[in-house]
């Protein structure tokens, strides 16, 4: 049996423990003459009876390591959980800034670079979009993909892919000004001259027919075009309404209207096309090709504003992408700070 002992938060064997253990099967990282071993690999090898652990002149056992390293690291008994399945799953896997990093089947350490840094986090904490941009940024960096790890109450774990994106379609907006006067009637626009609401709907998918040749817009889709100044919008007792004066009013109506506006904005000037997902529940699906009403097909993503500040239930965030993928679609979120930027999440098997 090769002998560790416990020293801080980690275990430190000789130079048998580099020949045994890493060698064979990348355990630890030899610092010169020694093997350090993080608590999480040292339980694993506990239970695999790969090595003995001491301190202060005893030998822990299984339970008694563990008690320790969770008063040591914390949430040690989640990223045991993660690190245990991996192995068992045939993954070389190291302690990292995020929580692991995993090599490819086949891969090993030395031999290429890691594929995924993986964070690992339980279903009951609140995932903020602020640390998660952190590691998708340090992710990026270092050109790994970002797995998140999340491990149910039941010790199940649900692995997550989570990534920047920028979506991109083939529309574009291509028409005059000033085609006509819309109204603003309670929480949405209509468009009454036939003319151009044959050419909002049939060529740009904007709105939905309500009547023969008049087409009801959504606060969003009339915001746009009255930035783009393809019309003008007025309502009665405020007469004609810059995109402020708009937006104030769709603000009351809807109080994270400009989250979504910016949203909108941002898919429409990629050239892709968003209508609502209420029924999704999410704020669009959105359309990668489009060129005219009558060649629609399937949407492709669902798409959900948040605020840079944005704070994930993970139980609502497990929701939204077990949706987006049983319709065959993946979730994106539109994160609306100075910019918009684009994060799609979805499950992944490893």
């Amino acid at each position: 049996m090769l002998f560790g002992e416990l020293i801080t938060d980690r275990v430190i064997t000789g130079k048998q423990g580099i020949e045994e253990l890493y060698n064979k099967s990348f355990y630890g990282r030899p610092k010169g003459d020694l093997l350090e071993i993080s608590l999480t690999e040292a339980a694993y090898l506990i239970l695999m009876n790969k090595i003995a652990v001491e301190l202060e002149g005893k030998v822990l056992g299984f339970k008694e390591f563990f008690l320790k390293a969770s008063s040591l690291v914390k949430n040690f008994e989640l990223h045991y959980i993660v690190y245990k399945d991996m192995r068992e799953r045939g993954y070389f896997i190291q302690p990292s800034v995020t929580g692991f990093r995993v090599y490819p089947r086949g891969g090993r350490p030395g031999k290429m670079p890691a594929e995924y840094f993986v964070y690992v986090i339980s279903e009951r904490a609140p995932l903020y979009l602020a640390g998660l941009k952190k590691n998708l940024d340090a992710a990026d960096n270092l050109n790994k993909s970002l797995v998140l790890a999340i491990v149910d109450e039941d010790s199940d774990i649900t692995y997550y892919g989570a990534k920047k994106t920028t979506p991109s379609g083939s529309y574009k907006l291509e028409w005059k000004k000033h085609l006509t006067i819309a109204s603003l009637l309670e929480d949405r626009v209509v468009v009454w001259e036939p003319e151009a609401s044959a050419l909002l709907h049939d060529k740009g998918f904007f709105g939905k027919y309500i009547g023969d040749g008049y087409l009801q817009l959504s606060l969003v889709e009339s915001g746009y075009l009255l930035k783009k100044e393809v019309f003008g919008i007025e309502k009665q007792g405020n007469g004609k309404l810059n995109f402020d004066g708009f937006s104030g009013i769709a603000s009351e109506i809807e109080s994270d209207f400009m989250i979504k506006f910016m949203a909108y904005e941002a898919l429409r000037d990629s050239g892709i096309v968003p209508k609502t997902g209420f029924k999704f529940g999410s704020h669009f699906r959105v359309y990668k090709n489009f060129e005219t009403i009558s060649t629609i097909t399937h949407s492709d993503y669902l798409v959900h504003a948040i605020e840079h500040d944005h704070v994930f239930s993970l139980q609502q965030l497990s929701r939204a992408v077990r949706l987006a993928n049983s319709v065959r679609k993946e979730m994106i979120y539109a994160v609306a700070d100075s910019d918009v930027h684009f994060i799609v999440i979805g499950r992944i098997r490893l």
